[in-house]
């Protein structure tokens, strides 16, 4: 039987177009703008839709980024959908989501539908699940996985997380699965989530964060933005945006620390970079944080 690491090997597709990355890969997030970056992520994650067994984006030299290596495996739990499992996630929210029969649920970036599913064996039929995405081609792929289902609650929108388009106090749970990283306005994402959960209701986020700071050819990456480096947030800074956006009984539920291979660091850093990027001892992390509101 193939290990995991064969298995991404073997079946992984590079996506080294610049319809993939949006471009030149290091120039291309050089400004931060918001609207350049969300279209840099949405032709990314529009292309991994329309593949098969794709689960990395493009470096500088034609090497696959594995973001597989932030994900954790999904094989074993109740609901799992194989054609919805893209490996694009930093840990599995559905975990401490605390998701009872009859909720509400509400994923962002719900992609081909992986949490979803798996969020749905939690709420039973008596319960109602909204999967919302920027990518046209994301929610028809989750569209052909809920029709293989014949599940008839389970609903997924085009839409902006700042902007989502689901009713204010009318969701129990909000989930989410490294995806927040990927917004560049942050802190109107959680007002969103504030508005759409019931007084009292909850949220439970994975996500990657940082501890220290990433060299500039890490961060101008438009590739290591798309695949949630670069565009993530100190972990001070992600929880007091949380913190001011009114949320209550915050709370890391788990910490994983994700090492990124040289082989990857070396499409956008030097070997003296990459030593002195080891040296600081730099953390990317996944957490997995909860909040009431």
């Amino acid at each position: 039987m193939e290990t995991k690491e064969e298995l991404i090997k073997n079946n992984t597709t590079s996506c080294c177009a610049p319809s993939c990355c949006g471009g030149e890969t290091n120039n291309a997030a050089d400004n931060q703008n918001p609207n350049e970056i969300k279209e840099i992520v949405k032709e990314k994650y529009s292309e991994i839709a329309k593949k098969e067994n794709v689960s990395g984006c493009c470096g500088t030299s034609n090497k696959v980024i594995d973001y597989t290596i932030f994900s954790d495996d999904y094989k074993k739990l109740d609901g799992y959908v194989a054609d919805a499992d893209l490996g694009l996630g930093c840990g599995i929210p559905t975990e401490f989501a605390g998701i009872k029969k009859g909720d509400t649920v509400v994923d962002l970036g719900s992609g081909a539908g992986n949490d979803i599913f798996v969020a749905r064996s939690f709420t039973g039929e008596e319960g109602k699940l909204i999967g919302v995405d920027f990518t046209e081609e994301m929610i028809s792929k989750a569209n052909r996985n809920k029709a293989k289902t014949g599940f008839s609650n389970i609903e997924f929108k085009l839409g902006e997380i700042e902007d989502m388009p689901v009713d204010s106090d009318s969701v129990d749970v909000v989930i989410s699965n490294c995806v927040l990283n990927l917004v560049p306005n942050k802190n109107k994402a959680f007002a969103e989530i504030y508005r759409v959960l019931k007084t009292g209701a909850h949220f439970c986020v994975s996500d990657v964060v940082l501890k220290g700071e990433l060299p500039d050819g890490l961060k101008k990456s438009a590739a290591m933005y798309a695949g949630c480096v670069s565009g993530a947030l100190q972990q001070e800074d992600y929880l007091r945006i949380i913190e001011e956006n009114g949320f209550k009984n915050i709370e890391i539920k788990k910490t994983k620390v994700i090492e990124l291979p040289d082989e990857v660091l070396e499409d956008f850093l030097n070997k003296n970079e990459i030593a002195e990027f080891r040296k600081n001892q730099t953390g990317i992390f996944s957490i997995t944080v909860v909040g009431t509101k």
